[in-house]
């Protein structure tokens, strides 16, 4: 008896339903996921007299995105795997890159969503508007940077199998995220010239420096300056290191 093997495109869009139901499914983390960029954007408003509407937006996408890349995605991998669904899935007639394909889909339509109530709360609750080439700029800026924490997520992991401690190191490096966009602010809203030039060097090329300059430049295309274009150029730098070194890590199985 001859043996059918369906298209390639159609085993894909069977994970992607699959993979999107799942999500709907726990609606309530993402939920939650997104009250954090919610609540960052909201709360800093008054910080925008001082620091201009984009570099809170940008926060509020960062931190979003983090979550997105670090809580939700590692986590979602982590528990998949442990419970053996990677391991079912790759005995079916479908290739493995199909499988994560259908998982990255899914956490691309995360990006736009996070990205997009970010720029309604920023717009409704706080008044920044943007130029819609700042909107579209953001829009692709905001993949770029998803990217960065979603390769970061598959580092940890591809280092380590135990779900638990996925769960518990991805919320560690988020805090260490949130700490450094905390640093970030007082740096551009100190009073200190000297104090605020320290932090923000301190702060300008890690991933979340990197991450944020970007997004804060693209919403006003005529700040992009030669700075800007060299953190482009280190966060691409980041998304091939860390996937590169996730990708290879990655283990189907738990043990």
């Amino acid at each position: 008896m001859e043996t059918i093997i369906p298209k390639i495109s159609t085993s894909l869009l069977a994970l992607f339903k699959a993979d999107i139901t799942t999500q709907w499914r726990n609606r309530r983390s993402v939920v939650l996921m997104l009250l954090v960029p919610v609540l960052i954007t909201i709360s800093w408003q008054s910080a925008i007299r001082l620091t201009g509407g984009p570099f809170v937006l940008s926060n509020g996408i960062g931190l979003g995105l983090i979550a997105m890349g670090l809580m939700g995605y590692s986590n979602s991998i982590a528990r998949d795997r442990e419970k053996g669904i990677f391991q079912r899935l790759r005995v079916a007639p479908v290739p493995s890159w199909a499988i994560m394909m259908s998982r990255l889909l899914v956490q691309l339509i995360m990006m736009v969503l996070i990205t997009t109530i970010v720029f309604i709360v920023g717009k409704t609750c706080d008044g920044i508007k943007l130029t819609p080439i700042g909107y579209i700029l953001t829009y692709f800026t905001a993949f770029i940077s998803g990217a960065v924490y979603l390769s970061l997520g598959q580092v940890i992991v591809g280092l380590i199998k135990n779900s638990e401690t996925v769960n518990s190191t991805s919320r560690l490096v988020y805090f260490v995220f949130v700490m450094t966009s905390m640093v970030a602010v007082i740096g551009a809203t100190s009073h200190d010239k000297g104090l605020g030039t320290m932090i923000a060097n301190a702060v300008k090329w890690t991933p979340y420096g990197t991450v944020t300059t970007m997004l804060s430049a693209s919403m006003q295309p005529e700040k992009w300056t030669m700075d800007t274009t060299w953190a482009l150029l280190i966060t691409i730098g980041y998304i091939i290191v860390f996937a590169g070194i996730g990708i290879q890590k990655f283990k189907w199985e738990s043990k």
